[in-house]
């Protein structure tokens, strides 16, 4: 294991492995995973990870606090190394230097969540663990029992009443066990903590579960790789828009940039920027007051996989962004529904949540907060697959015609 210490991100507490499992016990802070940086620098070349055969995060297992559980033939090896798109006629259109779209509805179960659960899912079964409790609108628990189910672990999702009907369809094919709750994904976070702690399910849950963000990290180390190696692009600038709900993705994307920095093989943390929506930005308020306190809002997005009263990893989300000298945007909900069609001309089908970073990087633009020099990358977090309703929304519903060729002749653009 690779595990140094856990630090509390509050009050700074550490903690030896195995002495704690999820928040710190001393103020219920999140626990940052520090990794033995002197240890690997001192045995891993970056070399090694560059000429890897292996086509999924677990290229990056000597990076991970956890151990590659095998399973290569099932989804839980094909989580990551997702495509990045560069889209020179966005670029153009919003007048940037270069445009770069990571699409993380490749996963296996269409969205960035898998790569927390399956680095959950692999610690889970290290320690025995024979079933999961999350609490989800939809990605995170349909991640979750995709994962588990290639484990032989059970899965528990609980969810809103209102998250979308595919992705509940979702959690029902994998084979979770699904409890629908007559409130919000707060009320279902709280119940899932309780739940854990009545009939000792593990805890999946971001914002509390320190190992998501050791997941989540991995799309830092694919970007690396990606652009800032692969490509020759190791001393230019980048901006990179991130979706944010509870925090946990804008967090993890800066821990992998810390690794890299912390292990001398990259120089500075590209500048992050979190994007919320309107009807949910608790953290956005905050860094506007430049305060570190997050006062919970009554969450109203047609953006459900970021709908948070009371971001819960809030914190690290704020520190992400200050420590990149990065900022928050936000946007409406109009705005996430263009954003969609935006993307959808370059051949990406977002969700409501995944198209939010876009349209952040729009506003951004007309605001002239991206410097001429900067390439930005957009985060595409989840399929539009996943909420074809929302999507809906803002087109125009297709004509219905007899079936003859003046019938056609009357409606072709």
């Amino acid at each position: 294991m690779v595990i140094d210490q856990f630090v509390c991100s509050s009050c700074g507490k550490q903690y030896q492995p195995g002495q704690v499992k999820y928040t710190c016990p001393q103020d219920a802070g999140n626990l940052d995973v520090i990794l033995d940086y002197e240890g690997l620098q001192n045995k891993l070349d970056p070399e090694v990870i560059l000429r890897s055969n292996e086509t999924s995060i677990w290229r990056y297992a000597d990076l991970l606090p956890v151990q590659d559980p095998g399973f290569e033939r099932t989804p839980l090896h094909q989580v990551g190394m997702t495509p990045i798109y560069e889209s020179e006629l966005l670029a153009r259109e919003l007048g940037i230097k270069k445009l770069f779209i990571k699409d993380e509805s490749r996963n296996p179960s269409a969205s960035f969540k898998d790569r927390a659960s399956a680095v959950v899912m692999a610690h889970a079964l290290q320690i025995h663990s024979k079933a999961v409790v999350a609490a989800s609108t939809g990605n995170a628990g349909a991640a979750t029992a995709c994962m588990a189910t290639c484990l032989g672990l059970s899965a528990i999702i609980i969810a809103p009443r209102s998250a979308p009907k595919a992705k509940i369809a979702q959690l029902l094919v994998y084979g979770a066990q699904v409890i629908l709750v007559d409130g919000n994904y707060d009320q279902a976070f709280d119940l899932s903590i309780e739940a854990s702690r009545e009939f000792g399910w593990y805890n999946r849950n971001t914002g509390f579960n320190p190992f998501t963000v050791e997941g989540k990290k991995t799309a830092a180390f694919e970007i690396w790789e990606q652009l800032l190696v692969s490509r020759s692009n190791k001393n230019e600038t980048f901006a990179i828009f991130i979706p944010v709900g509870d925090g946990n993705i804008i967090t993890g994307i800066h821990k992998g940039f810390s690794d890299l920095l912390s292990l001398g093989w990259i120089d500075k943390i590209p500048r992050l920027v979190g994007v919320q929506a309107i009807g949910s930005a608790a953290i956005a308020n905050a860094f506007s007051t430049g305060s570190d306190h997050i006062i919970p809002v009554n969450a109203r997005t047609i953006a459900d996989s970021i709908a948070v009263d009371l971001p819960r990893d809030g914190f690290r989300a704020l520190r992400a962004v200050r420590q990149t000298g990065g900022t928050y945007i936000t946007v409406d909900d109009h705005a996430i529904l263009q954003a969609i069609k935006d993307l959808g001309r370059v051949g990406i089908f977002a969700e409501p949540a995944g198209a939010t970073a876009f349209a952040g990087l729009k506003k951004a633009c007309h605001e002239k907060l991206i410097p001429p020099d900067e390439q930005v990358i957009v985060i595409n977090t989840g399929s539009g697959l996943k909420d074809i309703n929302a999507s809906l929304e803002s087109l125009p519903f297709p004509p219905i015609i007899e079936p003859t060729i003046n019938s056609l002749r009357k409606v072709i653009r």
